[in-house]
């Protein structure tokens, strides 16, 4: 740890088997955990807190202030959880008073360039592709996939397992299980190759196929859809997540099927 072209904040916490290559800078109050790689040219300001097994690769600046006119200097964190990856240039803006924190959960991986603001929530293995840009306020669910150069709306939700595609540009919630893509932003699929890899059985996939059927592609409006699913299909862990998460929207969620996809 004890490169002599590095800076480290006599405030810093650093564990002693961290690896800081040259011509780093990590400020006060940061604390980073056992076994973290820091690559060159990368910026840690005041407020982060790094996991374990963590590897930030050259460029990157984790926990800077907010981008946000409203912001005052309040004290607020940036937190990565273990065995997280982030590749060059990456930004991770720290929170606001608003929740007091932006956070990236354990095995996530965010590819060059992308951008987390302030006060985004990203659950566990989510993976955030090249040049992403969340804007402050969104959560991603766990083993959610963000598509290369998509731009997410600030407030926005996207669920577990979702997957968007590429470039897309995302207005409105997306459901967990799902696909999205088209301009604008459309629900073509659930996301079965995910599911599959993840462990889901093929009975579980078709029901979770079931019930999109009937959320976009019978016609139904969504309070319709909600109640038909409720009475016709049987309570499951997926099911109660899919209703809750369209119920508790508050953007409103993708529009329905199209495309011949």
């Amino acid at each position: 740890m004890n490169q002599p072209l590095a800076y480290v904040h006599p405030g810093a916490k650093i564990a002693k088997n961290v690896v800081i290559e040259p011509f780093t800078t990590i400020h006060n109050n940061v604390i980073i955990g056992d076994g973290t790689w820091i690559g060159s040219n990368v910026t840690i300001m005041e407020g982060a807190r790094i996991g374990k097994n963590c590897n930030i690769f050259p460029g990157a600046v984790i926990s800077a202030v907010p981008q946000d006119l409203k912001f005052g200097g309040e004290e607020s964190l940036a937190i990565i959880g273990d065995n997280c990856t982030i590749r060059e240039c990456v930004t991770i803006n720290r929170g606001t008073i608003a929740s007091g924190q932006t956070t990236l959960g354990n095995n996530c991986l965010v590819m060059a360039t992308a951008h987390i603001a302030h006060d985004c929530h990203i659950g566990d293995n989510a993976i955030i592709v090249n040049g992403v840009a969340l804007a402050g306020h969104v959560t991603v669910g766990k083993y959610a996939v963000i598509g290369g150069l998509a731009a997410i709306h600030q407030f926005i939700h996207i669920g577990d397992h979702a997957m968007i595609s590429g470039g897309s540009l995302v207005r409105k919630d997306v459901p967990p299980f799902t696909k999205a893509a088209k301009e604008p932003l459309s629900y073509v699929g659930i996301n079965s190759v995910g599911l599959r890899r993840r462990g889901f059985t093929t009975e579980k996939i078709r029901e979770i196929q079931d019930i999109y059927r009937i959320l976009y592609q019978k016609n139904y409006n969504t309070t319709q859809a909600l109640g038909i699913i409720e009475a016709e299909m049987e309570a499951t862990p997926e099911r109660d997540e899919i209703i809750d998460f369209i119920r508790n929207s508050s953007r409103g969620v993708m529009k329905g099927y199209s495309g011949n996809y």
